[in-house]
């Protein structure tokens, strides 16, 4: 009996066999925190505890699923059943259905999903006449939620003069009348949003004691997984059950806390201690998931944290690999370095996809990073979101190109037509649709000939059309002699896109911004190598490109493994052989949004230090030194977060490159008009890793070069035979290479070029603007 017992080490079991009174567990990454958890549930019930009586909460339905069936295997699966066990939300639904009618609420009460919020809140916003750009319906509704998360009700609303004054601050005086009408309407409805399922539950243990009563003695044990991440509101609630038998314990680990900007407070988890002064602590130090290496850097980081509980993380496992630093050249770079180590450590290792995964800061890096993985045939798959090129504000910006290259595109056609809001209703598109199939047409054929087909449309109506198709008119004229990037960037300012997607203020709002910014990224990305090559630079060029990804996307077998993609958030609790932590520059990754505090700051190093912790074996941190902004080059800085790891446990791919000084107060691109005249200028000075290849061999220099008084001047243009094969170039994008071939003449003469990091290109001398540096 209790075999389960010797499966754990002595930290673990300690924690599993104590039953009585305040407990806490300090889980460290990958030390097996979910196995201790269940296992002390079923060591509660063997020990004679009901399970009628075993509260655990947790904060995924799926964590629930895996800790019940683990359970059942231990204790049986009929008496499993009988545990109170589920996410905060799932569980206190079940009570609420029960204890309904003490607050007014019928037992079948509804729960509204947030797009149910958002149009009762719209619609109260335009009963009261209010202005929609000054009261944005999501962003009302988020600021009720962080009301009703920190327990702020309607009453302690209006009894708050900061809360009310920061409102008319923020010219929104009317935020408390939205919030009560909200909460009446509500209650009429017999609704509840998600929100009051937490709320309303405290409201619940607060006004009926003996409600309170009754479910303390029900739950006699109560556990809580993920500590870190409660908010308030689930503080209060877990406190109020806890408080007459004391038998709570909560599991969690300080260093893993980076939900905050949903309301999670990491002072639930820090000051448990001072909330029960008789607490057991147990720490669970050891980590079975990774290498030393892994473990040591991520301790490096994360003990520059001055918020955190005193623990110390180990493993017995190997030393493992150090942890690989890339420094690629753009973006683009990075995402083609990744693809190609993962398929050769696949190929060297005799590895599947799922071995793999990629981890960035926000959705709009995968772009690239899903560009590199298709050109190199490497099956992937996006976690928490949808592959990029499916992301409906891309679909969007795509088929107004589609509809510039084919107007009788109607499934593109259908889908713009009224994106941004026109006045073009389902009606309207209805009535054209059934006019194209009856004169054999396309939509947009129609709409050409609108005033000789009688359609039964009003004036107003035929306008709208009519502005939407010469719009359309002129972007394809422009479309004839613009590349691809051009017209995409005259299409995003014309039918004002950006404009309205950043109505709503939301995070969410900012991400769309952020992926079509991405877009224009890839396109100037693609047009830049297009051009280098001497290639088809067009937006026909370019779509058939996409439509090739598209295809792939859809191709693949979900039953396949893949590589993972998803953001470092999505990534808490998986674990991964090799991890891939892609972006690590500074206003990326620590977010730029996220250091106007030492909170914030130290948010964002928990962040790191999950993503780290996710490798098992191998993990690489891949940065660049420019990233298309907005189809602008900019110059990027490394995160300080690399800086923060201890060198031992790393190995640079790529040379480390010494901080440079540089004058951070004055832009230096304002004195480009200064006089051009003669330059006295210092002999070139080879970087010393260059002067070391050059030693080495790796990079050989011409031996037969000119004196300087016998070199003939170069011209403007690179094309006139200045490079010759055997020189070593340095290329903005690709790093330095040598020239082993040379082909053309004048304007389309091309080098092929073998790169150290993308291989052999072959240029446009035109275009390529290669520098000599041996």
């Amino acid at each position: 009996m209790n075999t389960y017992l010797n499966t754990l080490n002595e930290a673990q079991k300690q924690a599993v066999i104590q039953k009585d009174g305040p407990m806490i567990i300090i889980a460290g990454a990958g030390s097996g925190k979910t196995r201790v958890l269940t296992y002390r549930i079923a060591h509660l019930m063997q020990s004679g505890v009901d399970a009628f009586n075993i509260l655990s909460l947790t904060f995924t339905n799926k964590a629930a699923k895996e800790m019940k069936a683990r359970i059942a295997g231990v204790v049986g699966q009929s008496e499993a059943k009988n545990l109170w066990m589920g996410t905060f939300h799932s569980v206190f639904a079940r009570i609420l259905r029960s204890e309904a009618d003490k607050l007014g609420f019928p037992t079948n009460f509804t729960i509204y999903d947030t797009q149910d919020s958002v149009r009762l809140i719209s619609a109260i916003i335009k009963e009261k006449n209010l202005n929609k750009e000054q009261y944005k319906p999501k962003q009302i509704l988020g600021r009720i939620s962080s009301f009703k998360n920190s327990l702020i009700t309607v009453r302690a609303y209006f009894n708050n003069s900061d809360l009310q004054e920061a409102d008319l601050h923020a010219s929104r005086p009317e935020v408390g009348n939205i919030y009560k009408e909200y909460v009446d309407r509500c209650f009429k409805s017999g609704a509840m949003d998600f929100d009051d399922l937490l709320l309303r539950t405290n409201e619940l243990l607060a006004r009926f004691p003996d409600v309170l009563a009754k479910y303390q003695d029900r739950f006699r044990y109560i556990m809580v997984d993920e500590y870190q991440d409660t908010n308030h509101s689930q503080y209060i609630i877990v406190r109020a059950l806890a408080d007459k038998f004391g038998n709570i314990c909560v599991v969690g680990d300080d260093s893993q806390s980076i939900y905050s900007f949903r309301g999670a407070n990491i002072q639930n988890i820090l000051n448990f201690q001072k909330d029960y002064p008789d607490v057991k602590t147990f720490k669970l130090e050891q980590n079975y998931r990774s290498t030393k290496n892994i473990v040591n850097a991520a301790n490096s980081v994360i003990a520059r944290n001055k918020t955190k509980l005193d623990k110390e993380v180990w493993t017995s496992n190997d030393a493992g690999d150090s942890i690989n630093v890339m420094r690629t050249i753009s973006d683009g770079e990075e995402g083609r370095f990744v693809a190609q180590s993962i398929w050769e450590n696949m190929m060297n290792n005799q590895l599947t996809p799922d071995s793999f995964c990629i981890l960035y800061r926000t959705n709009s890096q995968s772009r690239a990073i899903e560009d590199a993985l298709r050109k190199k045939n490497i099956d992937y798959k996006i976690y928490g979101g949808i592959s990029f090129y499916q992301r409906k504000e891309i679909k969007d910006i795509l088929s107004y190109l589609r509809i510039l290259i084919n107007p009788s595109d109607e499934e593109a056609l259908k889908r713009i037509i009224n994106y941004p809001a026109r006045g073009i209703g389902a009606t309207t598109i209805d009535k054209l649709t059934i006019a194209a199939n009856h004169y054999k047409k396309s939509i947009f054929d129609i709409l050409k000939y609108i005033d000789k087909i009688d359609l039964k449309l009003n004036s107003g109506t035929k306008n709208k059309l009519q502005n939407f198709m010469n719009m359309i008119l002129r972007l394809q004229i422009e479309a004839k002699t613009k590349n691809a990037f051009e017209i995409a960037e005259v299409v995003v300012k014309q039918t004002q896109l950006i404009k309205d997607l950043e109505k709503d203020g939301t995070p969410e709002a900012v991400s769309k911004v952020e992926n079509v910014q991405e877009l224009l990224n890839g396109i100037k990305d693609f047009i830049t190598d297009k051009i280098e090559q001497g290639e088809d630079t067009s937006l026909t060029s370019f779509l058939e490109d996409v439509a090739l990804a598209t295809d792939f996307d859809s191709e693949k077998n979900d039953d396949k493994p893949t590589v993972s993609l998803m953001t470092i958030h999505q990534s808490k609790g998986l674990e991964y052989l090799y991890v891939y932590v892609v972006g690590l520059e500074e206003n990326l990754f620590p977010s730029a949004m996220s250091m106007n505090t030492r909170s914030e700051l130290e948010e964002e190093r928990r962040l790191f230090y999950v993503a780290l912790t996710r490798a098992e074996k191998v993990a690489y941190l891949t940065y660049a030194q420019t990233r298309y902004r907005w189809g602008k080059l900019i110059d990027a800085e490394p995160s300080r977060f690399l800086e923060e790891i201890d060198d031992q446990y790393l190995h640079y791919i790529t040379p480390k490159v010494p901080e440079s000084s540089v004058n951070r107060f004055i832009d230096k691109s304002i004195f480009d008009d200064a006089p051009k005249g003669i330059r006295f200028q210092k002999p070139i000075q080879r970087k010393k890793a260059e002067r070391d290849l050059i030693k080495k061999k790796e990079i050989i220099v011409p031996k037969n070069l000119k004196k300087v008084s016998q070199a003939t001047t170069p011209k403007a243009n690179l094309f006139d035979g200045t490079i010759a094969v055997g020189n070593i170039v340095e290329h903005n994008r690709f790093g330095s290479g040598e020239v082993i071939a040379l082909e053309g003449n004048g304007p389309n003469k091309k080098a092929e070029i073998k790169f150290g990091t993308v291989g052999k290109k072959k240029l446009l001398l035109q275009f390529a603007k290669l520098k000599v540096i041996g």
